[in-house]
């Protein structure tokens, strides 16, 4: 049916009169989706990551915590925060010419003290920055006792390689996602946002061994490497949306060879393919670290090798250092002073009993005050780190 002529006019007319509303509609859709592309950055090209690590001096120190803590919380409680010997050993470490350390955070510390554990960082980053050293930051761990607690930390078991260690989230938060929003997103968000611009920052690492199942250690969750993929999608999203300066990472460490695309895990692909620098860890011996490292190099990005030195395993300073600094890698050994952790015994002392200190230490470098166990090892992290 035909339509009279004032009709088709009318309808003209409310057509063109929507049209700036429709303008507007679309205006709005486009700047929301513009904003919602600033808030959560992605990750940092290859030219950014290149030029990043190249401003920087090779990264060269241990994975630390005070030898009067057991666990990240006995670090970082008001009660068991211990900076004076926190700068003994990290005077230490200056004068060894290490330039970095890789130190453990725990998000129930946060909860438990929100204001007073941002002031206890503040407060461990002076100490270190006067030791000119640069902190890599370690947010989430999933390795060993999966049932965190609050409050006075168990003693360490006789002679038991890191024996009161603990996962960060512990099973718990782990194994309900409805939690993360609140017990995990405001903690990321925080700590990153408070330090997000701080150059004592060096680098923060999201999760370490996200997929850890412990072995006999400890009492897992049937499905965790699932829940902690799932968690640690969500740490991605999170983390850049605090938008750190630094870079973030989390690093690999099942394999030696990560040159075969087909042969990673869903875990593997996830933080190889969203970290701005690579971190990895590897305890073998140097054929197997020269494997790794030239797998790694497919990806085009700086590495930093978060994890390595267990001398029975024949993965030692004077094995391991002197590649990391030729393929200009950056190298944290595991354990600095022995101490609560008993990192000098052997991973397998849960299991086999070690009565007295092992003749070959397996990790850590200086004994409780101060004199190294093997004065040639420290003369050659001084020559390496260009320290006179």
């Amino acid at each position: 049916m035909l339509l009279p002529s004032a009709n088709l006019r009318h309808l003209r007319v409310s057509a063109l009169s929507f049209l700036p509303a429709k303008l507007a509609t679309i205006t709005v859709l486009l700047l929301a989706t513009s904003i919602a592309l600033q808030a959560a950055p992605q990750q940092w090209s290859t030219e950014r990551a290149a030029n990043w690590y190249a401003n920087q001096p090779w990264p060269v120190g241990s994975n630390f915590i005070p030898s009067t803590a057991i666990n990240e919380l006995e670090m970082w409680q008001a009660d068991t925060f211990d900076l004076p010997t926190i700068d003994r050993e990290l005077g230490w470490a200056e004068g060894l010419g290490m330039n970095s350390m890789r130190v453990f955070l725990h998000n129930l510390a946060w909860k438990q003290d929100k204001a007073g554990f941002l002031n206890r960082m503040e407060k461990f980053l002076e100490v270190a920055d006067k030791h000119h050293i640069r902190i890599m930051l370690v947010l989430l761990d999933s390795v060993w006792d999966p049932d965190p607690q609050i409050g006075k930390q168990r003693a360490p078991k006789p002679h038991v390689h890191n024996s009161g260690w603990l996962q960060a989230p512990g099973a718990a938060i782990l194994k309900d996602p409805s939690s993360w929003p609140t017990e995990i997103e405001p903690y990321l968000k925080e700590v990153i946002g408070h330090f997000r611009d701080d150059r004592r920052v060096l680098i923060w690492d999201l999760m370490n061994e996200p997929d850890n199942d412990n072995g006999k250690k400890a009492s897992e969750l049937p499905n965790k490497a699932e829940a902690a993929h799932q968690l640690l999608e969500k740490v991605w999203v999170w983390a850049r949306e605090a938008k750190p300066t630094q870079p973030l990472t989390s690093g690999v460490w099942r394999k030696q060879d990560y040159s075969e695309g087909n042969k990673l895990s869903s875990m593997e692909h996830l933080q190889l393919e969203n970290s701005d620098v690579i971190t990895f860890h590897n305890y073998d011996p140097p054929d197997k670290m020269q494997i790794t490292i030239h797998s790694l190099r497919r990806f085009n990005r700086p590495l930093i090798c978060s994890e390595y030195m267990a001398r029975p395993r024949g993965s030692t300073f004077a094995a391991i250092l002197p590649i990391l600094k030729q393929e200009k890698v950056g190298a944290y050994n595991w354990g600095f002073v022995s101490g609560k952790t008993q990192t000098i015994y052997p991973w397998d002392s849960w299991e086999k009993q070690y009565p007295d200190e092992p003749p070959l230490w397996f990790h850590d470098i200086f004994r409780p005050d101060g004199q190294p166990y093997d004065p040639k090892e420290t003369d050659l992290i001084r020559k390496l780190a260009g320290k006179s």
